[in-house]
């Protein structure tokens, strides 16, 4: 079964300095009916203007990847970590037992926009951890690149969740296949461009919710950019 989620449906809080659009209740908006998708709790696609960003703040017992889709983005954190991010690049913190970190957009004229995705972990009180990986385009290019994983993949940022992400920069006229198995699910977020999938048309920022088994192919007109996060069904 597939559920579209427009962009239209997102809630957009705009803060001058950071233009968010939240996939799932967050923050100032709170909707009992949209806390998450399995073990999914977050998705904010962040705009953050230049010399401005998230400062020194707090996370606990929290799984969070971010995925860079434009500028730069620097991150420092209490366990000593510094490090600037680019395109396609995905960073994994586990905030186990409490640490503290910063995102900024140090650039002095240009946009930064990630996607920044919360996942609850398999239990609490983890260990705190930092990871990260840098790509370049070949990597993505007409084909799903693996870039989180709660199994044992090689080469693949591990988080301690029964989870699993892929992205992919696919040209017009081309397809790619996304295979979710029977009792999986995932949800998928079309970056930029856009794409279609089983009858659904995804613009720039829509998404789609994903439940029980498919097999699809993925194909786009325009050129697209998407991000599909698979895990357990509910």
């Amino acid at each position: 079964m597939l559920t579209k989620v427009p962009s239209g449906s997102l809630y957009v809080a705009n803060h001058g300095w950071l233009v968010s659009r939240f996939h799932f209740s967050f923050a100032e908006y709170y909707n009992p009916d949209n806390m998450n998708f399995g073990s999914l709790r977050v998705l904010n696609d962040d705009l953050v203007q230049p010399a401005t960003g998230f400062g020194t703040h707090p996370h606990n017992n929290m799984e969070i990847v971010s995925y860079c889709v434009s500028g730069e983005l620097t991150h420092r954190d209490s366990m000593g970590y510094k490090e600037t991010l680019t395109r396609g690049d995905v960073q994994y913190m586990s905030a186990g037992t409490g640490l503290t970190h910063s995102e900024m957009n140090e650039s002095k004229g240009k946009i930064l926009r990630f996607l920044q995705i919360w996942i609850l972990p398999a239990s609490s009180g983890l260990k705190t951890q930092y990871g990260s990986k840098k790509y370049k385009k070949a990597d993505r290019h007409n084909k799903l690149l693996h870039v989180v994983t709660g199994g044992d993949a090689d080469g693949v940022i591990k988080i301690h969740q029964d989870v699993n992400i892929y992205v992919s920069e696919v040209d017009s006229g081309k397809t790619v296949d996304l295979l979710i198995k029977q009792g999986r699910q995932a949800y998928l977020v079309c970056i930029e461009g856009s794409l279609s999938m089983g009858g659904v048309e995804l613009k720039e920022r829509d998404a789609v919710k994903i439940i029980g088994k498919e097999e699809l192919s993925i194909s786009t007109a325009t050129g697209a950019h998407f991000l599909a996060i698979e895990l357990a069904g509910d």
